[in-house]
């Protein structure tokens, strides 16, 4: 049974998670820590005096908080790429490795795929789809080479395959852990057939910050 305190606390990370991408967009970094700080001391408070089950407070707040860090705070590192020299064209090369990786991975996986990649967490993904899926990110990263970012040298073209299109693959293994521990098959149903909108930007949570922090102190 959920906490009474689940829908004040989920109201609260949302409030605060809304505040981060500005944030962000405003170069005002440096109080992030300030504003993840109030919000988890919020959450714990709602926690603390809106309870009535001491079974299920540790998992509530957990979870609650990890919202908060998963989703505004990952997601929010697109904001920090696109403020960089050739932001625009670094925000396209990372759409551009994760959805020819997902795509790739996806045909490869359906016509080619023997050998289950990980089946506890995400039964129809193979290991050749996970292969096909990196030879995508390659492919990305040369077209985006050729065509919008001819400042990124060969190096950063395959450096940044093979870097952000693993993770973006394990960003989508993540999101399908937490479904089938949640025990739901879909994220949501904003979007009808496709698994919700969390399932559309998984990968992207987890190589938007690999990505920032490439462009920022490697490129």
């Amino acid at each position: 049974m959920a906490l009474p305190g689940r829908k004040i606390a989920g109201t609260v990370v949302a409030g605060f998670g809304s505040l981060l991408p500005l944030l962000f967009s405003c170069q005002l970094v440096a109080h992030i820590p300030a504003l993840l700080t109030a919000a988890t001391l919020t959450v714990a408070l709602v926690y603390l005096f809106r309870i009535n089950d001491l079974t299920t407070a540790a998992p509530e707040f957990a979870i609650t908080v990890s919202g908060l860090l998963y989703v505004p705070l990952l997601l929010g590192h697109l904001v920090l790429t696109r403020e960089l020299l050739h932001g625009v064209q670094w925000v396209f090369l990372l759409l551009l490795l994760v959805m020819s990786g997902d795509t790739a991975a996806y045909y490869v996986g359906r016509s080619l795929g023997r050998r289950k990649l990980y089946p506890l967490v995400s039964p129809n993904k193979s290991v050749e789809g996970a292969v096909g899926g990196l030879a995508g990110s390659l492919l990305g990263a040369f077209i985006a080479r050729l065509t919008f970012f001819p400042e990124l040298t060969v190096g950063d073209s395959l450096l940044t395959a093979l870097f952000i299109g693993p993770l973006g693959q394990m960003g989508d293994l993540f999101e399908s852990l937490l479904k089938r521990s949640f025990g739901v098959k879909d994220s949501g149903t904003i979007i009808p057939g496709h698994g919700g909108i969390l399932d559309r930007l998984d990968s992207i949570l987890f190589a938007a910050p690999a990505l920032y922090y490439y462009a920022r102190y490697l490129f």
